[in-house]
């Protein structure tokens, strides 16, 4: 086969793609109904622009208004962010500009806004702006209280309340520092647990519960931006596995800010992670704890007067334990809680007593219950306490989600939604409407609003530009794997393809999903005369326990071994792929995968483009490597078979490694050491740096430019 020139690459969709971020530019994002269910509030940028402005879209009506946009704020001036809110994006994954997120009053009235460190109430009902005259200095995290009568947030490191009908500040906390704050969640909790925040109001808006992390014996790392020699390295308190962990404490506080701290007391030697706070009406303060192996976990209710806890129930794994930080969540009326818990086939959604105790299983662990959050904003299950039903998503096909209804006196669950794809949900507080998000294999989301029993009564407008083509994507089994292969536009039956495998093969990350958006960059890659293939092997999350621990001890082996055999059982049953010229590329966990890829399998793999790979895990966090790992001291053989140096003197085929040299999650520490190490063996590779980007490549030019060059290196040498 005649492989076609570099000259022919075409770029015009890739400046198209990486402009529009995927073509998700313009579209609605968190959307958010109105306690009244009159109206749904959501964010929006134009179709080429990362601002996100406010707006409103009208149910009875089915019009949609302009709110307020970050302009009308900033008077000409450019959005600046401080180091501490470009980090906590960063750990969000949020690279938008303008409103990335807004808050609700509990009356619907207001809106809370953050902009350039400032914080600003928006009146929906005169259209009036206020600046809240807050301190200066950094400030993160801003919420109402649950009475609407204040607004409360971190400022400098310290838990802050702002009276909205004094129009003053006051400060709740002291002593707050960049190594011992009040009131944030720490690294790990942002970057693993899914945590994002570190206070918690009462119920009753008279208390706060806020987490002291104190980082003062975690290592310092100071990375610097060899694009910028100017500027002094920004010192990160990191913590590897094995080493010191940031040690955390929970304590409750008068939101006047008067009397001492009510320290939360715990076995804090036993359980030193604080994974999951809530504070919900009818229930007590309720925390979830983890051991350091996150083999065993305890659910405590507190008294926030005496600080005494009292056991719910612990929880078990030999291998880990995943969290689910939509619970627990507390019936209103106190008589239980919701809670989920992996079983063998699956997780299962639970009715608990206020004793912890079991009640009842709502969905069973064969049903396919989706547990985790997505990035959207929406919660894993949504609970109606007017007609005491439970919505959630699952599915039995991992590449879909669809919604269900399930009745808290139990009973079959009942499906909302049957089309194949992708089906989110935001649901009114009073569950009389809906917004649901679908998005399919050739369908981009769209937001429906819908009533309760399905029927559609508008559409939250969208202004992206739409994609020019359908990705030709097939999802497939095969001995067992879920599978995607997508074939060039002009597909040509009996020519064989040289194949890139798009990866990740590791956990918490699918890449066989039914979603078009994710698809895009895939056919274009195609297009260029390959056939790209995606294949979920064991550790990838919603299948069974089992497949997903596969992997516990060791990074290197299932998950490598599980690429090949479902590439191999691939190549059987379809004779297009020419398994002979077969590259590979991922990012993160997936630039680790391809780089082990041509490292460990020459015989299969002939070419990888490995992006911001984890190279030695020792230099990873705690939380998600000794998750896998285990602690380096007891699993020392793994740690060594997992790491990309014990392989660095193997490789036989051509490498090119990509890294963002600013990257503060997994570090350019990370490509350097490899480099360096294939260097000493006398290894020819490429090192590509990505001046000053970060984990996510955000710069539409760069990202465009990183497409065309991975082509031509797959050209080059497949």
């Amino acid at each position: 086969m005649t492989t076609p020139a570099a000259s022919s690459i075409d770029t015009r969709f890739l400046g198209d793609f990486a402009t529009t971020r995927g073509f998700s530019l313009g579209r609605p994002v968190r959307p958010r109904f109105t306690p009244d269910g009159r109206a749904v509030l959501f964010l929006r940028s134009e179709p080429r622009s990362l601002l996100l402005k406010l707006y409103e879209f009208d149910v009875a009506s089915g019009q949609t208004r302009l709110l307020l946009a970050p302009e009308q704020l900033l008077a000409g001036s450019t959005e600046v962010l401080s180091p501490e809110e470009a980090a906590r994006r960063e750990r969000m994954r949020v690279s938008s500009r303008g409103f990335t997120s807004f808050e609700l009053s509990p009356d619907g009235r207001r809106v809370l806004l953050s902009l350039s460190g400032k914080l600003y109430l928006f009146d929906r009902t005169d259209g009036a702006v206020r600046a809240l005259a807050t301190g200066e200095g950094t400030l993160l995290d801003p919420k109402f209280s649950p009475d609407g009568r204040s607004v409360s947030y971190v400022l400098e490191a310290d838990l802050h309340i702002f009276d909205l009908e004094k129009n003053s500040e006051r400060r709740i906390t002291v002593g707050g520092s960049d190594d011992l704050s009040h009131g944030l969640a720490e690294f790990v909790a942002q970057e693993e647990m899914g945590r994002f925040t570190g206070y918690w109001w009462s119920p009753d808006s008279t208390q706060l519960a806020y987490e002291e992390a104190d980082a003062r014996e975690v290592e310092t790392w100071q990375p610097a931006d060899p694009s910028r020699p100017g500027q002094p390295p920004h010192a990160q308190r990191y913590p590897r596995p094995g080493k010191a962990n940031v040690k955390v404490r929970l304590g409750v506080k008068s939101a006047t800010g008067a009397a001492d701290t009510v320290w939360i007391d715990w076995d804090r030697e036993r359980y030193p992670y604080l994974a999951t706070v809530r504070w919900d009406r009818g229930g007590p303060l309720t925390l979830l704890v983890q051991d350091r192996r996150q083999k065993t976990m305890a659910l405590l209710a507190t008294d926030p007067t005496t600080g005494t806890t009292r056991t719910l129930l612990v929880e078990s794994d030999d291998a880990w334990l995943n969290l689910d930080q939509d619970v627990p969540q507390w019936l209103p009326d106190g008589s239980g809680f919701l809670w989920t818990s992996e079983k063998p086939a699956g997780r299962e959604l639970q009715l608990r007593g206020p004793d912890g105790s079991l009640v009842r299983v709502l969905v069973a662990p064969d049903f396919g219950y989706i547990a985790e959050s997505n990035a959207r904003g929406m919660r894993g299950f949504s609970l109606d306490w007017e007609t005491k039903r439970v919505y959630f998503r699952a599915s039995r096909n991992p590449t879909e989600s669809q919604l269900y209804g399930v009745a808290l006196a139990g009973g079959a669950p009942v499906a909302l939604s049957s089309a194949p794809g992708l089906h989110d949900a935001v649901w009114a507080d009073n569950h009389a409407l809906y917004a649901e998000s679908v998005v399919s294999l050739t369908e981009m989301p769209v937001w429906t609003i819908r009533r309760a029993d399905g029927t559609a009564v508008g559409a939250l407008p969208s202004v992206a530009e739409e994609p020019p083509f359908k990705p030709r994507t097939e999802v497939v089994q095969v001995e067992g794997f879920w599978a995607s292969l997508t074939r060039p536009r002009d597909f040509q039956k009996g020519r064989r393809y040289p194949v890139v495998v798009d990866v990740y093969g590791g956990p918490g990350s699918q890449k066989v999903l039914s979603a078009m958006g994710s698809l895009l960059r895939p056919q274009w890659l195609a297009d260029q005369g390959f056939i790209v293939v995606a294949i979920d092997g064991r550790g990838t999350p919603r299948r069974d326990r089992a497949w997903e621990r596969a992997l516990a001890g060791n990074f290197a082996k299932v998950t490598l071994d599980d690429q090949v055999a479902a590439l191999r059982a691939l190549g059987k049953r379809f004779p297009e792929l020419d398994l002979a010229r077969v590259g590979i590329t991922g990012w993160s966990f997936g630039g680790y995968m391809s780089a082990l890829a041509v490292l460990r399998r020459p015989d299969v793999f002939k070419a990888a483009v490995a992006g911001a790979p984890v190279v030695d895990w020792l230099d990873y966090d705690t939380h998600y490597t000794e998750r896998y790992l285990g602690l380096p001291d007891e699993n020392p053989e793994g740690y060594r078979e997992s790491s990309l140096l014990t392989y660095a003197r193997d490789l036989q085929r051509p490498l090119m490694l990509v890294h963002g040299t600013t990257d503060d999650n997994v570090f350019f520490l990370h490509t350097l050491k490899l480099s360096d190490a294939l260097f000493r063996a006398g290894k020819e590779h490429v090192v590509l740096p990505l001046s000053g980007l970060t984990h996510m490549v955000s710069d539409a030019q760069v990202r465009e430019r990183l497409e065309e060059r991975t082509v031509r290196f797959f050209r080059a040498n497949l």
